[in-house]
């Protein structure tokens, strides 16, 4: 407390300053936080007389100090000497102990809302205990805990137990599963064995080899529909229809290739056993040559192409003919097959499969027995009435499509050209003369360029030429000796074209009078070449050694072609005709 004087009109004033407590200030400090906890008031609370015991009894020794600190700073002032009866000191002394007074009466007001916001939450508290106990949650968490550990013990064990069946699996199968790995396919690339005459006759030999069970099969069931042996035969009749008519063909079928496998490892372990229709004939094996000459080896490489040449044609003609019956090339032969295909496909849905087997079965071994022994012992019958047959050699290979196409469009050609050489040629011309007339080689007409008579034309088998080369002997010069060239027959000349360039005039053409030729015959010109040769030799008075037209690849066809002609030149009249 301090005490100040105020000199005002000679009259000395005394200002009595109290400061507060530091307890007080504390203290409305935290009521002024406990009273912003929430927006509640008094009125909301209950009454204080609810409120517990043992909340009053906490603050009422708070509630007693500060009176008392009030009364002692009261005392304090009253004690000093500053002049005891002043009417100032007395004012003051009021004024001080008014604002304690209200000073107390707002503290006393906060901890009664804090007394209330206490009573509240303990009752709030009260109310969440009994809602949730915290027993039953430790229990709960306690088991969530137990069921975790128990779910990573068995995840753990199945772990274990997975791995061990995976190594069990894998070391019992894990052979077999590596050969169902998908990998990239590898393309290998075989390494091509040379040309050799030994190789290739081995091959065509291992060929046959193979193919003679399939050829012997076929042979049997040949003899067998042929009634090669009537009593054979009659007893696969009488078997094969009691079979059809009761149902058990396919099991007949399987019962006979269980017999032939039996028969066939009884023969591998060396029992002589020959069951065939057919006696089978054995070829002799000739024993392979170590050493063969060069005509040998062309000779034995040229039989070995040949055969080749003519299976590779066999089966392109069997091929060619499936492909044009299936693409409608000739529609009446593939119209039969198409009906055939509706009429079985109604039936086969009409029809039980039975009654169908049944019928399929009987049909087959009537065909087969009696139908196509029929067709193959009259040759006129078959032609008439066994469709099949008819309808596969009618149908035409690739060759055969080409030369009607040809045919087709030279017949289209020849009324138009016919007509426009018809406007020249005098009214008693023959057609035969007028189709030598428009006959031309390469060089222009035939007639011009051997100087012949227009009637002379080549004959319809050499009408394009024969290539060959000539080999004139008597001359000594290389562009002389041989001249490559086509070669023609007409009715009375046998003409000789040459190729050359420079060959444009007729002196290196060649023309020979039939009836002028001495002698033909066919002519070898290499000796160490195997064979019968690909030349033609001619002699005439006219050359000192015969003239020889070599290479020809249809040596066979142009000779029998030349010697017809000539003979018949040689047996009726010759006319009177000179060398050109």
């Amino acid at each position: 407390m301090k005490l100040c004087y105020d000199l005002r009109a000679g009259v000395a004033v005394r200002h009595v300053k109290v400061k507060p407590r530091c307890a007080v200030l504390t203290m409305l400090k935290r009521l002024d936080k406990i009273r912003f906890r929430g927006p509640r008031t008094r009125d909301e609370f209950p009454d204080l007389a609810e409120s517990p015991p043992a909340s009053d009894n906490e603050c009422s020794d708070d509630m007693q100090l500060k009176p008392r600190a009030a009364l002692r700073d009261t005392e304090d002032v009253l004690r000093e000497p500053a002049g005891s009866g002043s009417p100032t000191m007395a004012a003051a002394i009021q004024d001080f102990q008014r604002s304690e007074s209200e000073r107390l009466n707002e503290v006393k007001g906060h901890l009664e809302i804090a007394l209330l916001e206490k009573h509240f939450l303990q009752e709030e508290l009260r109310k969440l205990r009994d809602e949730t106990s915290v027993d039953s949650l430790r229990q709960e968490l306690e088991r969530e805990r137990n069921e975790k550990t128990g779910l990573q013990t068995e995840k753990q064990q199945k772990e274990v137990w997975s791995s061990r069946l995976q190594k069990w699996l894998y070391e019992r199968f894990g052979v077999y599963m590596e050969d169902f790995r998908f990998q990239p396919e590898e393309s290998t690339v075989e390494a091509e064995e040379p040309l050799s005459a030994k190789r290739l006759t081995e091959n065509m030999r291992r060929l046959k080899r193979g193919a003679r069970p399939v050829t012997n099969f076929l042979r049997n069931l040949s003899a067998l529909s042929n009634w090669h042996s009537v009593y054979t035969s009659a007893i696969a009749f009488i078997i094969y229809m009691n079979a059809a008519w009761h149902g058990w063909a396919i099991p007949m079928f399987l019962f006979l290739a269980i017999l032939r496998l039996s028969l066939n490892y009884l023969i591998a372990r060396g029992w002589r056993i020959q069951w065939s229709i057919v006696p089978e004939v054995s070829e002799p094996m000739e024993p392979p040559k170590e050493d063969l000459t060069v005509s040998e080896k062309f000779q034995l490489v040229l039989d070995v192409a040949q055969k080749a040449q003519n299976l590779f044609g066999k089966m392109a003609d069997v091929l060619e003919k499936i492909k044009n019956l299936f693409m409608w090339v000739q529609p009446e032969s593939t119209q039969k097959l198409y009906v055939c295909l509706w009429v079985t496909f109604i039936t086969s849905c009409v029809l039980p499969y039975k009654l169908l087997g049944f019928m399929i079965g009987v049909y087959a071994g009537i065909k087969f027995f009696i139908i196509d022994f029929l067709f193959k012992s009259c040759p006129k019958l078959r032609d008439k009435y066994d469709t099949p047959y008819i309808v596969w050699n009618s149908l035409p290979t690739d060759p055969q499509l080409k030369e009607r196409t040809n045919a087709t469009v030279s017949r289209r050609v020849q009324p138009v050209v016919s007509r426009g050489s018809l406007a020249n040629v005098p009214c008693g011309g023959s057609r035969e003369e007028d189709s030598g007339r428009s006959h031309s080689t390469k060089k222009g007409a035939f007639h011009e360029i051997f100087n012949l008579p227009e009637s002379e034309r080549p004959l319809p088998v050499c009408e394009n030429g024969w290539r060959c080369c000539l080999i004139n002997r008597d001359r000594k010069m290389p562009t002389d000796y041989i001249r490559n060239g086509m070669l023609y027959v007409t009715e009375n000349y046998l003409c000789f074209e040459s190729s050359s360039s420079r060959s444009s005039s007729s002196k290196k053409h060649k023309v020979i009078k039939l009836v002028d030729i001495t002698d033909i015959q066919k002519y070898k010109v290499l000796s160490v070449l195997p064979g019968s040769g690909m030349g033609i030799s001619i002699a005439t008075p006219s050359t000192q050694k015969p003239l020889v037209f070599g290479a020809m690849i249809h040596r066979d066809e142009a000779f029998e072609a030349i010697f017809t002609q000539y003979m018949k030149i040689v047996t009726s009249k010759p006319p009177a005709s000179t060398e050109l």
